[in-house]
């Protein structure tokens, strides 16, 4: 599936709960932050090396995954009441960061754009 055809399957689901209603630009960032925010506590306490291997356990990998589509679908639905195309502002954003993190200057390092001069 595109990402146009899941924004529209989900803009579907939540037609036929009468759920436009409370998709209100607000209420998705909230939605989002939430799952967001359950999907890190899953990485909570984990060491490195447990984060690393969390795929290999199947009852956490299936909790990661879940969270993780619960945090595309908010998103996927922010943008369609936004209007936002995520496929562009990814881009732009790819390009952007490109320019903020010169390869010659970022390699290998970790700290904001704002700090590679220094």
């Amino acid at each position: 599936m595109t990402i146009r055809e899941l924004q529209e399957e989900l803009a579907r689901f939540a037609c036929e709960r009468d759920w436009e209603q409370f998709h209100t630009p607000k209420n998705l960032v909230m939605a989002l932050s939430g799952e967001a925010g359950e999907l890190a506590e899953l990485f909570q306490w984990l060491t490195p090396e447990q984060s690393q291997a969390i795929m290999d356990m199947p009852a956490q990998a299936a909790a990661v995954r879940q969270e993780m589509a619960d945090v595309l679908a908010y998103l996927l639905r922010l943008a369609d009441v936004t209007g936002v195309d995520l496929e562009e502002a990814l881009a732009e954003k790819i390009e952007l960061n490109g320019q903020r993190y010169p390869v010659d200057l970022a390699y290998g390092r970790a700290d904001k754009y704002t700090n590679l001069g220094a």
